[in-house]
């Protein structure tokens, strides 16, 4: 049997104590999770069943079940739709959640369904459908359906147009019915998620390789400690002295037992290095401190009344550490919403001002720079091509031929395009005649495109109103007037044109083809017009970030409609190469058009966002943004948001073919970089190049995107945002990611990446729930990082070193005491103090300190984002580090062992009476040293002093002395030893030992006191400079870093100057206009003096 130094209590009860604190933290976090399922999962849907609706939960639905869906519901299965309150089954839909678009998309029901509107007829329905597997393309569907009407089975085929995916949300339709064909996880939204994996950040990792090299100190100090003690024991004298008498069963005991039992016991002994009460601490210190990013009140969005919140607490750290940021760009970088801007009309640039056509120039007619074009445009009714004779006519004058080029403009914005509407009146466009009563303000525009929309409803503000469509006429209202276009045909848009025409027909009976499109698509395609103004305008509204579109036109004779008509019929009707076909008739019919103008569009970012990227580019931080939005869109989002700059040579690798053909791409663009002398090269991939690339050439693409400063990713689908983050994860740097998004096709990337933010906008809340932690808006990721982050970081990197610091302190003078005891295995402390170390006298002030700790000021922090590199690449937490404290430690140890033993052991009585101190007294003695160096080295490391830090710093020395006085004062009738008693009374009675005590508390903390002097002049880092200038302060909330009081005399202008500029935003790298530039500049170079 082993004769164990400590009782199990002593030992055991710290690790009850770790163990239990963390089950209630991980529990409480998966009770938060198992709500916000649950919130999901019991979402009330109507389902149809015995002829009528009955009210479930969406996790109840099945296969087969006719499910009710209602405007702005969102799907909670994969449907095929059955039927709408349309005529023609046809509803409307946006996938905004699914792949980030906001357009609307249109899907149709199989006319034999699209007719049974009323839970009655849907009940009569027999019908099969066969369908593929569930998989995860979004955007492709196989299926069948069969049905028997009169005995007789009629099949009709079934694709993407007819399947509402779950997650989308319909809009634009009073309801619909659709059967459910996918359920569950089989769902196509579903399949796209990425199954959550626990997540451990690199302060962890770090953690548990600190605790191997520890747990070898432990063996190490046991095998030693094991061998001198049977070394020793070769004396006879020392191996059985005449006190200790050994029984025969010992004598006769195996001697490699004997080795083992006592390798164990010294195992026993020494195993408080191992700091077990650090994990709880940890968990503690997360769980706690994530409440400060909820109380943030600068992460809080006022117009939404949202907060922060944290999902997992166990990454905080992590927003320390990161080096890429993956972002989605629709909802997240912009708020989803468009807003005409500027418009070229016939070579004349106009801006819309408060609902108004301002010229940015004289026009032909008057040399005033500031025409107003309503002005004129008032006058149409009294032109004669307004009249119904002709509604295109044309005018000899020429002041109305300026206003006929207008009034074209404006009639091709509200004609050429596939926008649909409703009214605040009514449910939708199909309950009644169109509203032609209506004001522009009641009219509702949904559309396929977002710039669709800010351009019909920027027409209607002009005074040319869309007033409603359907399948053969479109109705526009021109101030005030109503007038009827007959839709003959519609042009498409595709990728390949980047156009999109209408053919209609006037009241008149003449008939018009308007073009729309980017410009290298259209100008090439005009033989008319203002073609080189309007190609210098594009360019300036594109340097502006702009969307540009070109607007054209043509009148088509009767002879050349029927030839077009005609090719239109023989190319839509085809079996067989009918895409090819098509194409070949679009650029027939697309051509020798009249240029009108152009249109810039502005995809409204978020607040800030602009700042915010340029913030974490100087932080280090590289941004990728990865999208599902073509590419042309994206590519103009990139550019205005700050992500692309116009400097910036941007790379392509988008519409790749073949594994070779994307190898030899990808060839061509390293050998760019490296022979381009750019500074920033920016690369643009799409979906389909990006699958090839990942397929064969890994690390050819892994080696372009490392040297371009930003990425762009376009046409992605869920999974592969996710593959791109999980190729940046195991590249051999191993940088930490951050993914943000905010719909349900973001979560799988949010998932992969180490740290996943959930933007709380209007895509639904799948990100937020998915997430580590959930913002408002993309601009708070700043304070996230650069202040939550490095708060954090900061604390627990210290946490860590200190708690492994301070258990070597602890029991290295254990391991010394077995050299004065022949390795007897006696214990130094008393079990009381060897058990409370950790859970009492030492755990409060790490643990504030870790809570609220702030090296330097935060406003500071968030304004030098060059800051965030300082703790990158878990700087504080390296090997060197490391190994400073632990030398620190032993080192420590050493000065409260030998400093103790020097002043007691050579038999010197320190008390008036002549008696003398025992064992118990050294080690109390020790102990006493040791608890208040260690406490002291803690406030030292202190920068933020509040009355908690110290309340619970110098409250823990007290309550040591006051809990030693106590415990030592009293027999205590549970105890079988009484070794304490009177101990501590008698320690304290003697003046040698408390200017002992003071004297090697002093030795040991002066060296490391002198060696942070000598680092802070000498080799200050950047946050150390910061935190000489944090302590003084501007007025306001401007944090302006002021000089050295040698230097104030020559500053004194300069800070005059600052005083009287009052904005709050006046130190920030990110200034984007020119009053805050030469107030940034200003401020800058205050700093670096």
């Amino acid at each position: 049997m082993i004769d164990t130094p400590t009782s199990p209590i002593t030992s055991g009860l710290p690790l009850f104590f770790v163990i239990t604190v963390t089950a209630i933290k991980q529990g409480y976090e998966d009770w938060l999770r198992h709500n916000s399922d649950n919130e999901v999962n019991g979402a009330p849907v109507y389902v149809v069943r015995s002829g009528g609706l009955v009210k479930t939960r969406s996790k109840n639905i099945r296969v087969g079940d006719i499910v009710r869906i209602a405007k702005d519901e969102i799907f909670p299965a994969d449907l095929v739709l059955l039927s709408s309150d349309r005529p023609d089954g046809s509803c409307h839909i946006t996938t905004a959640s699914l792949d980030g678009e906001t357009n609307l998309k249109t899907h149709v029901a199989v006319p034999e369904t699209a007719k049974l509107q009323t839970v009655a007829n849907l009940d009569t329905l027999v019908a099969v459908i066969e369908c593929q597997q569930p998989e995860a393309d979004l955007y492709r569907f196989m299926g069948r359906m069969i049905i028997t009407q009169q005995m007789e089975e009629i099949v009709r085929p079934l694709g993407p147009e007819s399947l509402l995916l779950r997650g989308a949300r319909l809009k634009n339709t009073k309801e619909i019915f659709g059967v459910a064909v996918y359920t569950g996880m089989e769902t196509k939204m579903a399949l796209n998620y990425k199954s959550k994996s626990q997540k451990r950040s690199a302060v962890e990792k770090s953690m548990n390789t600190f605790l191997i090299i520890y747990l070898i100190i432990l063996i190490s100090e046991a095998i030693i400690s094991t061998i001198l003690k049977y070394t020793w024991q070769t004396e006879e004298k020392w191996d059985e002295p005449w006190y200790n008498q050994k029984t025969e069963h010992q004598r006769n005991s195996s001697k490699i037992l004997r080795f083992i039992s006592d390798f164990l016991a010294f195992l026993v002994l020494y195993n408080f290095i191992i700091p077990i009460s650090l994990y709880v601490t940890v968990e503690m210190q997360k769980f706690l401190g994530s409440f400060f990013i909820g109380w943030d009140l600068d992460l809080y969005h006022e117009e939404s009344g949202q907060k922060a919140q944290v999902n997992t607490s166990d990454l905080n750290e992590e927003l320390g550490q990161v080096e890429y940021v993956f972002t989605d760009k629709t909802g997240t970088l912009t708020e989803n919403e468009m807003q005409f801007r500027e418009c070229s009309i016939n070579g004349i640039k106009y801006q819309e001002i408060n609902g108004r056509l301002v010229s940015e120039g004289p026009t032909p007619d008057s040399s005033d720079g500031n025409l107003s074009y309503l002005s004129s445009f008032s006058h149409l009714n009294n032109l004669p091509h307004l009249t119904s004779s002709s509604s295109f006519g044309t005018s000899p004058e020429n002041e109305t031929e300026l206003i006929k080029e207008h009034d074209l403009f404006f009639k091709a914005v509200s004609l050429c395009h596939t926008v649909q509407i409703s009214n605040v009146q009514t449910d939708g466009i199909g309950d009644g005649p169109w509203q032609a009563s209506l004001a522009p303000s009641q009219l509702e525009y949904y559309a396929s495109s977002p710039d669709e929309k800010a351009l019909v409803e920027a027409a209607a503000r002009i005074g040319i109103v869309f007033i409603g469509n359907s399948e053969e006429t479109m109705e526009v209202k021109i101030l005030g007037k109503l007038e009827q276009y007959k839709l003959l045909h519609i042009l498409e848009f595709d990728s390949d044109r980047r156009r999109m025409s209408v053919i209609v027909q006037a009241p008149s009976g003449e008939k018009f083809l308007f073009a729309k499109g980017a410009e290298s698509s259209i100008l090439p395609t005009c033989i008319g017009g203002e073609i080189e103004k309007t190609r210098i305008h594009v360019d300036e509204f594109a340097l502006k970030g702009l969307r540009t579109l070109c607007m054209a036109y043509r009148q088509l004779t009767s002879k050349e409609y029927e030839v077009i008509d005609r090719r239109l019929f023989e190319a839509r009707t085809a079996l067989q190469r009918r895409e090819e076909k098509l194409a070949n008739a679009f650029q027939f019919i697309e051509k020798d058009l009249i240029l009108l103008g152009a249109t810039a569009v502005e995809d409204r970012l978020q607040d800030k966002v602009r700042e915010t990227i340029e913030a974490l580019r100087m932080a280090g931080i590289k941004v990728w943004v990865l999208t599902g939005d073509k590419r042309e869109t994206a590519v103009s989002v990139s550019l205005s948001c700050g992500h692309f700059h116009r400097t910036m040579n941007i790379l392509e690798l988008i519409n790749q073919k073949s594994d070779n053909e994307c190898a030899e791409q990808l060839r061509q663009l390293a050998r760019r970089i490296t022979e381009d002398h750019v500074i920033q090269h920016g690369l643009v991939v799409d979906g389909t190049s990006l699958s090839l690339a990942l397929r064969e050439h890994e690390k050819l693409f892994m080696d372009v995107c490392r040297n371009c400063s930003a990425v762009l990713c376009c046409r992605m689908a869920p999974l592969q945002k996710a593959k791109v983050i999980r190729l940046i994860k195991i590249s051999p740097e191993k940088p930490i990611t951050l993914a943000v998004g905010d719909g349900a096709n973001d979560v799988s990337m949010i998932q992969e990446a180490h740290v996943g933010i959930g933007i709380m906008g209007k895509e639904g809340r799948q990100a937020a729930r998915n997430s580590d932690y959930a913002i408002a808006r993309f601009k708070f990721l700043s304070k996230l990082l650069f202040v939550h982050g490095h708060f954090y970081y900061i604390r627990i990197a210290t946490l860590v070193q200190y708690f492994f610091y301070k258990n070597v302190c602890f029991i290295t003078p254990q391991f010394l005491y077995q050299f004065y005891c022949l390795f007897s295995q006696q214990t130094l402390y008393d079990s009381v103090y060897l058990t409370l170390y950790n859970i009492c006298f030492t755990s409060l002030p790490i643990l504030i300190y870790s809570l609220l700790e702030q090296h330097i000021n935060p406003h500071v922090l968030q304004n030098k984002p060059t800051l965030y590199r300082d703790i990158s690449k878990n700087r504080q937490l390296s090997m060197t580090n490391f190994l400073y404290w632990t030398i620190l430690g032993f080192s420590h140890a050493f000065i409260f062992f030998f400093g103790s033993y020097f002043l007691m052991g050579k038999d010197i009585s320190l008390l008036g009476n002549g008696q003398m101190f025992g064992n118990w007294t050294f080690g109390t003695l020790v102990f006493t040293v040791m608890l208040i160096t260690v406490t002291v080295k803690m406030a030292l490391e202190t920068h933020f002093w509040t009355w908690i830090n110290h309340f619970v710093t110098w409250g823990s020395i007290i309550f040591y002395f006051v809990f030693s006085l106590f415990y030592g004062g009293i027999l205590w009738p549970f105890s079988d030893s009484q070794n304490m008693y009177f101990v501590f009374f008698q320690l304290l009675s003697s003046g040698s030992v408390w200017f002992a005590i003071i004297l090697m508390v002093v030795i040991c903390l002066f060296l490391d006191i002198v060696k942070k002097v000598f680092d802070r002049h000498f080799h200050p880092t950047n946050t150390e400079k910061a935190q000489m200038y944090s302590n003084t302060v501007a007025l306001s909330d401007e944090f302006i870093a002021l000089q050295p009081l040698s230097r104030a005399r020559n500053q004194l202008s300069k800070l005059s100057l600052l005083k009287q500029i009052q904005v709050s935003s006046a130190w920030t790298p990110c200034a984007v206009s020119q009053k805050e530039k030469q107030r940034a500049h200003l401020l800058e170079e205050c700093w670096n003096e």
